[in-house]
């Protein structure tokens, strides 16, 4: 019987490898979708970039801002404050500037 016990006893569960694991994962993820938004979404972005900070504003702003119009580029402005949130405390003039600057240094 003790020959059994022993034989089992390097086999156990270890956590840590499967914490490592896990970790790995969650970082490979965070960096794709990092990768993603620069190289993918960024610059499907710039075609918009001329009016696109007035239709930022407005989503932040305006309970309705599409109204019944066209609601593609109300879309493109609300999923742009996805890839670039707003920071907690953050004033809508700075964000927007920043937002800006963000936007010039991804479209060329």
């Amino acid at each position: 019987m003790n020959r059994d016990i022993s034989a089992h006893s390097g086999t156990g569960f270890h956590p840590l490898k499967l914490i490592l694991v896990i970790l790995g994962l969650l970082l490979a993820i965070s960096f794709a979708a990092r990768w993603y938004s620069r190289h993918i979404t960024m610059p499907r972005y710039c075609e918009y970039s001329g009016d696109i900070l007035a239709r930022v504003r407005d989503v932040l702003t305006e309970r309705t801002p599409a109204g019944s119009g066209d609601r593609k580029p109300w879309i493109i402005a609300a999923r742009l404050t996805f890839l670039v949130p707003r920071k907690a405390d953050e004033p809508l003039e700075s964000y927007l500037h920043r937002l800006q600057r963000h936007i010039e240094r991804q479209c060329p």
